[in-house]
C-alpha cells in the first residue's frame, strides 16, 4: 500500500487531534472471536469488523444500535461542459426526493432502521424543503474548466462543517455512520481529485458517472484534463485540489471524516465521491484511515485504486453506481450480523471444552 503523503497547512486549528486506537480492546475482541465455535477466521471480514469496531469504540462487543446516513449536497459549475446524462436541476429535485423519503438511501435506510440527514453545503437551491440541514458556503461552485472550482476559504469552511456535523452525530448518541452525497457533476470533480492528488492520468479513473456514452466519456475524460491543465492544483495539499477541482460536498465529506474519527465515530463510506473525500482526510491525517469502513466496490475505475492507496476492502461488490450513500447504508446489516456473532455465538468453554 502506498503511504498517504501528510501535509502542513498555514492553519493547523482546522484539523481536529484523532485519537489512537485501543489496541488492548481490539486485542480482546480478537482473542474474543478466537473462543467462538468456529474454526480460527473462518467468518472472515465478519470478524474483522467486530475487531476494528471494539478498537475504536473501547468495547469488546460493541454497540452500534444507532446509526445514521449523511448526505452532503452540492452542485457544480462544471457540468456546463456537458459531462453529465443529466441537467444539474436534478441536485434540487433529489435533495426534495430525500425529504420525502423517496430515494433509494431512504428506502434502505427505513429498512435497517438508520437515520437520514440531508445537509446543503453547497445546492444552487434558493429555497430549502423542511428537513435539510442548511449549512450552505455557496450556490454551487464555479465552472473549475476554466478556473478554481471554489476559494480555499470557502473549501476550508465546506470541511469545518463536516467536522461538525460528525462531532454532533456522535453527541446525538449515533455509534456507526455512513457517508454519501448528492450533485450532479461530482463525478467529474471526484475523478479530477483523484488524478490530481495520485498522479494517474485522468484516462485511467474516469468512469461512466450516470450512465453517459462514449462522446459524453471522452469529453468527461478531456474536461478533466483541462481543469488540471488549468488550476495545477497542488498535489501535496489536499485542501488546494479540493478547492480548484474538487466539490463543496467533497469537501464537506473530508470533513466528516475527520470529525468522525476525532470523536471515535466509525464511519462507512460509500463509492467514488466519498471515497475521494476519505482519501483527502488520511492525506490530511493518516490516522483518519483507522476509523474508516469501505462498503461496496462501485463500478468506478479510481474506486478501486483508491481504496488500495487507502488500505481498505470493500464488503460488497453489487456493481452499483448509484452514490447517496446507498452502498454505505446496505452494508449496515453485515455490521449489525457481525456484532450479533460476538454477542450471541458461543464459546468453547461454553460446550465444556
Amino acid at each position: 500500500m502506498e503511504e498517504a503523503i501528510i501535509i502542513e497547512i498555514s492553519d493547523r486549528k482546522l484539523l481536529p487531534t484523532i485519537p489512537a486506537i485501543d489496541t488492548v480492546i481490539e486485542l480482546a475482541a480478537r482473542n474474543h472471536m478466537n473462543e467462538l465455535t468456529k474454526p480460527l477466521g473462518a467468518l472472515g471480514s465478519l470478524e474483522e469488523l467486530v475487531i476494528r469496531l471494539a478498537g475504536i469504540t473501547g468495547e469488546v462487543v460493541p454497540d452500534i444500535g444507532r446509526k445514521a446516513m449523511v448526505v452532503f449536497c452540492g452542485d457544480h459549475g462544471v457540468t456546463a461542459e456537458g459531462v453529465s446524462a443529466y441537467p444539474p436541476e436534478v441536485t434540487g429535485l433529489m435533495i426534495h426526493n430525500f425529504c420525502k423519503g423517496g430515494a433509494a438511501v431512504n428506502v434502505l435506510s427505513r429498512n435497517v432502521g438508520a437515520q437520514v440527514k440531508v445537509v446543503d453545503v453547497g445546492s444552487s437551491l434558493r429555497e430549502l424543503p423542511d428537513g435539510v440541514v442548511d449549512r450552505k458556503v455557496r450556490y454551487g461552485t464555479a465552472n473549475m474548466a476554466v478556473g478554481p472550482a471554489m476559494k480555499r476559504a470557502e473549501a476550508e469552511k465546506a470541511i469545518q462543517i463536516g467536522i461538525e456535523i460528525a462531532k454532533d452525530l456522535k453527541v446525538e448518541g449515533v455509534q456507526l455512520a455512513g457517508v454519501g452525497e448528492m450533485g450532479i457533476g461530482n463525478t467529474t470533480a471526484a475523478s479530477a481529485v483523484a488524478s490530481a492528488m495520485t498522479g494517474i492520468p485522468a484516462q485511467e479513473l474516469v468512469g461512466r458517472g450516470t450512465g453517459i456514452d462514449e462522446a459524453t466519456w471522452q469529453q468527461k475524460v478531456e474536461i478533466v484534463c483541462k481543469s488540471l491543465a488549468v488550476n495545477q492544483p497542488d498535489r501535496v495539499d489536499a485542501i488546494d485540489v479540493l478547492a480548484k477541482v474538487g466539490g463543496l460536498e467533497i469537501a464537506a465529506m473530508t470533513g466528516f471524516v475527520l470529525g468522525a474519527a476525532s470523536v471515535r465515530l466509525p464511519v462507512v463510506i460509500d463509492g467514488l465521491i466519498s471515497t475521494v473525500a476519505a482519501f483527502a482526510a488520511v492525506n490530511l491525517s493518516s490516522d483518519v484511515r483507522q476509523y474508516l469502513f469501505a462498503s461496496h466496490l462501485s463500478v468506478e475505475p479510481a474506486h478501486r485504486i483508491l481504496l488500495d492507496r487507502i488500505g481498505l476492502e470493500s464488503l460488497i461488490d453489487a456493481k452499483m453506481r448509484l452514490g447517496e450513500g446507498s452502498g454505505a447504508v446496505l452494508s449496515f446489516p453485515m455490521f449489525d450480523s457481525a456484532v450479533a456473532i460476538a454477542r450471541e455465538m458461543a464459546t468453547f468453554a461454553d460446550l465444556g471444552l
